[in-house]
């Protein structure tokens, strides 16, 4: 979307005619938000992306013919510049992280109301990603159980988390502050609630993160808080 005062033109995918219909109204009712078109499937979904480039689609993840992860890793490779939302019910760890690694911007529940949907989908057009907190614990549960403990010997008796008490350089020239951030994105925080805590814009949280992103090679929250965990940062 190159002219900012356009309306963000969204596809609602979903297999369930009444969720589909409802979203279409709502969103499309909204200031800012155009509906483009609406898709009862995953396949279909990418019919629908082609035809329309818009810049972001709503998805369910479990649809017929074609599901939500298998269709994201589609829209992910042959449109990548359209921002993939997830809307579904499904919290379990397997979804959410198949999900994001497909390429899934923003992770949303479907007991989101449409405000907060629409923040997300224009949020996850401008580069940022969106999950509610239910869908943060998840992940950052996830990604604990899938690290690797730590050392049983030297505990540090003061309590101190391990990202306060590393030593030395930081990895792969990270700043104190990107490392900081590093460390409350690990803590499942969002852009706002970063930027909140650190008295800064989300503009600069938004700058600090890519920069991280491009410093540690990951291409999404997962992989950060993956590396942040690898190199005792959260």
């Amino acid at each position: 979307m190159n002219d900012t005062t356009a309306p963000l033109r969204i596809i609602v995918a979903d297999d369930q005619a009444s969720v589909r219909e409802g979203l279409v109204l709502l969103l499309g009712g909204l200031p800012g938000i155009e509906v483009v078109a609406a898709a009862a499937n995953g396949a279909q979904a990418i019919e629908l992306v082609a035809a329309h480039r818009p810049d972001a689609i709503l998805l369910d993840l479990h649809m017929p013919v074609l599901d939500g992860i298998e269709a994201t890793r589609r829209l992910t490779a042959e449109h990548p510049r359209v921002a993939i939302v997830v809307l579904t019910t499904y919290l379990d760890d397997t979804s959410v992280l198949e999900a994001l690694q497909a390429g899934a911007r923003s992770y949303l529940t479907k007991d989101s109301d449409h405000t907060e949907i629409a923040a997300a989908l224009h949020a996850a057009a401008g580069g940022l990603s969106v999950f509610d907190s239910r869908v943060q614990a998840t992940l950052v549960n996830a990604v604990s159980r899938g690290s690797q403990p730590a050392p049983a010997e030297d505990p540090d008796p003061s309590g101190a988390s391990s990202a306060e008490a590393r030593s030395g350089p930081l990895p792969d020239g990270l700043t104190d502050r990107e490392a900081e951030i590093l460390g409350l994105i690990a803590q499942g925080l969002n852009n706002a609630e970063i930027a909140a805590r650190l008295f800064v814009t989300a503009h600069t949280v938004k700058s600090h993160i890519n920069r991280i992103f491009a410093k540690t090679g990951s291409r999404d929250r997962v992989a950060a808080i993956g590396y942040a965990r690898r190199h005792g940062l959260a």
